[in-house]
């Protein structure tokens, strides 16, 4: 099996402490010499100065075969605090291995390093005599259809906003706002955006459903919020891994436009916007405020 040892193998390059993981364990393109589907182990770490790869017969997959390739991956480093996986399918079987050695899992999106890599290797598939030629998206998902907003969050209004790159760190980091989501590495000075790059978003007036759909957001863990042309055009958040959420429909076309101008906007910054929550327009006090970029 050209390219990719089995049943594993551990590359790690001097001098690098590692604390996250990013995973995808799910079946491949291949098969083995008794034609049975291989699923195959990819972890790295956010640079892949540290990967480890495995392959499994899918009849002997489960969570304590997964639990022996853990360990052996940290043979030479150690055990991470933190596992990321952004397939559902991967979900299940890992939580219920990292639970027996004590390590945390997160469910997200943001696993670029991990995903550059699936890419590549799914060219590799193509040149291996084991390659069953089935369709293979290497990082694609998925998706049901959007679900609407539950009534009982609707706020009062919504629109369109922008903010210069450079304010916005200083407009919420300090402020006493109950939900506050802010990653490092979607601050804008991270990005390399210019402090006068408008950044886009969109800001609700939740009224009295202020903090309910507050938390309500901060449950379903907000990934971007995104322009869909139709009829009615809409406002689909993606949020998880793959649940996406119609925020809002409209049919005016004043509003197209904005939308439409938003979603240029997110071009020049990156992929970079925003979703603010607050109780009204008054500028005073804010309910929630989430970072999230396109991906």
């Amino acid at each position: 099996m050209s390219g990719l040892p089995y049943p594993g193998s551990l590359r790690i390059d001097e001098g690098t402490t590692m604390d996250v993981w990013q995973l995808d364990f799910y079946r491949r393109p291949l098969q083995d010499a008794n034609g049975q589907t291989l699923w195959e182990l990819l972890i790295c770490d956010a640079t892949r100065h540290f990967t480890y790869d495995g392959l499994c017969p899918q009849p002997s997959v489960n969570s304590d075969w997964l639990v022996s390739q853990l360990q052996n991956a940290a043979s030479t480093t150690r055990l991470p605090d933190l596992i990321q996986v952004f397939r559902p399918q991967s979900l299940s079987l890992l939580t219920t291995a990292a639970q027996q050695l004590g390590i945390r899992v997160e469910a997200t999106r943001r696993t670029p390093a991990l995903k550059q890599w699936l890419q590549e290797r799914a060219l590799q598939y193509r040149l291996q005599d084991n390659y069953t030629a089935e369709a293979y998206h290497a990082t694609s998902l998925e998706k049901p259809p959007p679900t609407p907003l539950p009534e009982n969050l609707w706020g009062e209004q919504w629109r369109f906003a922008t903010l210069p790159a450079g304010n916005i760190e200083e407009a919420f980091a300090g402020r006493p706002i109950p939900i506050l989501q802010m990653p490092e590495f979607l601050l804008p000075l991270n990005l390399g955006l210019a402090s006068t790059v408008p950044v886009p978003g969109v800001v609700i007036d939740g009224g009295r459903q202020s903090m309910r759909l507050a938390r309500w957001l901060q449950n379903v863990n907000p990934v971007s919020l995104n322009y869909i042309a139709g009829a009615p055009d809409g406002l689909i958040l993606e949020a998880g891994l793959v649940d996406r959420w119609v925020v809002a429909t409209f049919e005016d076309k004043e509003v197209a436009t904005a939308a439409q101008t938003y979603e240029q906007r997110k071009l020049l910054s990156k992929g970079l916007h925003f979703l603010l929550v607050q109780p009204d327009d008054s500028g005073m006090t804010y309910t929630g405020f989430w970072l999230l970029q396109d991906e």
